[in-house]
């Protein structure tokens, strides 16, 4: 608990079994009440790695959902769990656990409702690996949607973030799209809502068991990126209305 307020950390799992047990064990448990890990049909042992470490909410999917399929059922199992700060962080172990304390300050002592660990603020993209062909896709993607979305953030592509259970239940998560776009959508309806957004550096890791999506699908995440600002803009606009931000 952080001043009454419990924190629940959820665990978007695919085939993370190697990775899993590296990730749990750096979760400072002195602060976190609650994790939660979704399975999405792993084709390794997640579930089993998982059922060792003894975690005690484990969401199996049966048929792999997606990325934003996952997180639908992670949010909504925080939230039915009573989860105040809610805290999202990829098992593959890519992002530190170590920063969890952080992030769950800055929303528990109400000075953002939500915090993103950036790997742009400062040299921990490419210091930690990122190709560079994502990192300057990166740089082109957030520079188009800080200009659509009339927002600035210094990568809106993180994997590590954290949420006030008031984002959550403002926001329509259930309606965004089941793919790796469902990010991107989520912080969209936190902008448009008029919630402000902190950004935390964040060193980052790549390396062969942490997940990553090809180039082509990286292609179809880009554009998908780019429509979602453009709807965005045109909802602000008034000529244009999305489920989206209903």
């Amino acid at each position: 608990m952080y001043k009454n307020k419990k924190v629940v950390v959820v665990l978007p799992a695919y085939n993370a079994a190697l990775t899993l047990e590296k990730t749990y064990k750096e979760i400072p448990f002195d602060l976190v009440d609650e994790v939660i890990l979704c399975d999405d049909a792993s084709k390794d042992h997640t579930v089993r790695v998982a059922g060792e470490l003894g975690i005690k909410h484990i969401i199996i999917h049966e048929k792999n959902k997606g990325y934003g399929g996952n997180q639908k059922s992670l949010y909504n199992k925080a939230l039915e769990l009573g989860g105040d700060i809610v805290i999202m962080l990829h098992p593959d172990y890519q992002y530190t656990p170590l920063l969890i304390p952080s992030m769950v300050n800055i929303i528990g002592e109400d000075l953002y409702q939500v915090v993103l660990g950036s790997r742009i603020l400062g040299k921990g993209a490419l210091k930690g690996g990122m190709p560079l062909y994502k990192y300057i896709a990166n740089r082109f993607l957030t520079l188009s949607q800080n200009f659509l979305v009339r927002y600035k953030l210094s990568e809106y592509h993180t994997g590590y973030r954290a949420f006030s259970r008031k984002v959550l239940e403002s926001i329509n998560f259930n309606q965004n799209s089941d793919d790796f776009i469902f990010d991107n959508e989520m912080l969209s309806q936190i902008i448009y809502k008029g919630f402000d957004i902190a950004e935390v550096t964040c060193p980052t890791k790549y390396f062969d068991e942490a997940s990553s999506i090809n180039f082509k699908r990286s292609t179809q995440y880009g554009l998908g990126v780019l429509r979602v600002s453009l709807i965005h803009f045109l909802n602000k606009l008034g000529v244009m209305k999305s489920e989206l931000y209903k």
